[in-house]
């Protein structure tokens, strides 16, 4: 069996940018659970639920492109909140492979919470206007810089 290398790597793991940020990501996670347990909807829901309360009626194509993400993780989360009853979906009638995802009431209902959860979530991690405006900036340039392939 081949050993590791016993050199020790340059930059240890807690020193890690990118390691840092996993770990945040799993930490913002787990603070917006109990925040989104009584609404029946799990973060990624979440944030396609926000997409929509701030855009209205979407085809799938421009959640997929909103959230930085690919249909095959996008797909699943809006048939999930079709089957809670927060979305319906429909047929783009000008472009019948194309779907549109819309709100029900029940789902722009569950939006009157949305502010009280995003100030619960700034209070928890200490985001003042100011903080909050540095750490986009950041988080804003590594995502520019990592390229459009995400």
């Amino acid at each position: 069996m081949a050993r590791a290398d016993s050199n020790p790597p340059e930059v240890a793991l807690d020193d890690m940018v990118c390691f840092n940020l996993h770990a945040a990501y799993r930490a913002v996670t787990a603070a917006y659970r109990p925040l989104l347990e009584p609404l029946g909807v799990s973060y990624p829901q979440y944030l396609v639920l926000a997409l929509l309360w701030r855009d209205g009626d979407l085809p799938v194509g421009q959640i997929v492109a909103g959230l930085r993400s690919d249909y095959g993780t996008i797909t699943p989360i809006v048939k999930r909140l079709e089957k809670l009853g927060f979305v319906a979906r429909t047929r783009n009638p000008d472009d019948e492979r194309s779907v549109v995802v819309s709100l029900t009431a029940q789902g722009q209902e569950l939006g009157t919470h949305a502010p009280r959860i995003y100030s619960a979530i700034a209070d928890r991690f200490g985001f003042s206007d100011d903080r909050a405006d540095a750490a986009l900036d950041v988080l804003r340039t590594i995502t520019a810089r990592a390229g459009t392939d995400i």
